[in-house]
């Protein structure tokens, strides 16, 4: 009996550690949309106005906090997050799907 509640506890924690790491992908998702909303509309006042917008430094910060935003992505989620098994799931059936439809017609 003792041994079950040890594997709660740990389950617990686990599911604990869980939550906190997508709580601060959240956090880190959400400051980054906001200091990155921030900069390029500052750019967009300070200095040349409209013409700004397609200029590759007005994006960079965005680009490359973003590559990082996609690591952690990966990290907190699992590389399932684009082509985990439901998505391998709804493409064979869509595949069937397909078969089915294409051996009436």
């Amino acid at each position: 009996m003792e041994n079950k509640n040890y594997t709660d506890d740990q389950k617990y924690i686990r599911a604990k550690k869980k939550v906190k790491a997508i709580k601060g992908f959240y956090v880190h998702f959400t400051v980054y949309l906001l200091v990155n909303a921030f900069l390029i509309v500052s750019r967009m006042f300070s200095s040349g106005g409209y013409e700004d917008l397609w200029d590759w430094q007005t994006y960079n910060t965005a680009i490359f906090w973003g590559i990082g935003i996609l690591f952690h992505a990966f990290k907190v989620f699992g590389m399932g997050i684009l082509l985990g098994k439901d998505w391998e799931d709804h493409k064979i059936k869509e595949f069937m799907d397909k078969d089915k439809r294409d051996s009436w017609e």
